[in-house]
């Protein structure tokens, strides 16, 4: 028997079927913002590959993305607690917060805290990228809803 808690078609992360417009038209803003964060993780790792591997002034661009969408993340935590979203679409907007605050915590501590760095950095990108797959399929199922 196969379970479909866990897949991006579960009940649990469509909204409500008397969810109002506006709200419906925020999730397409969520949805938005979500892949511009996943875009600029991308464009970070690429960055700092290029800084690292090929030339350091590459480091700029990398520094430059962190402070330019940090924010980003905050916006993306209190969007997701006004739309009714599913605990585990939540969930994932508040680890990219917490994640991102500890990116800055392994970096700009006196601690050896540095050699997580890349390894939260992976977890974003994952949480990231989860997000952003749980949030399309309440595009599709409005979609759907409003052809029929």
């Amino acid at each position: 028997m196969t379970s479909t808690a866990n897949s991006p078609d579960s009940s649990a992360d469509q909204l409500p079927s008397d969810t109002p417009p506006l709200a419906q038209s925020a999730v397409l803003g969520f949805y938005a913002a979500a892949i511009l964060f996943n875009l600029c993780l991308v464009g970070q790792l690429l960055s700092v590959g290029l800084a690292y591997f090929y030339d350091p002034a590459w480091w700029k661009l990398h520094v430059w993305l962190v402070r330019g969408y940090g924010g980003l993340s905050i916006i993306l935590l209190i969007w997701a607690c006004w739309i009714p979203f599913s605990q585990r679409i939540r969930a994932l907007a508040i680890s990219l917060a917490v994640l991102l605050g500890l990116q800055f915590a392994t970096v700009h501590t006196p601690l050896p805290l540095a050699i997580f760095h890349p390894l939260i950095g992976v977890s974003l990108f994952s949480v990231s990228t989860t997000l952003v797959h749980r949030v399309r399929p309440m595009l599709s199922s409005k979609s759907a809803a409003h052809e029929a």
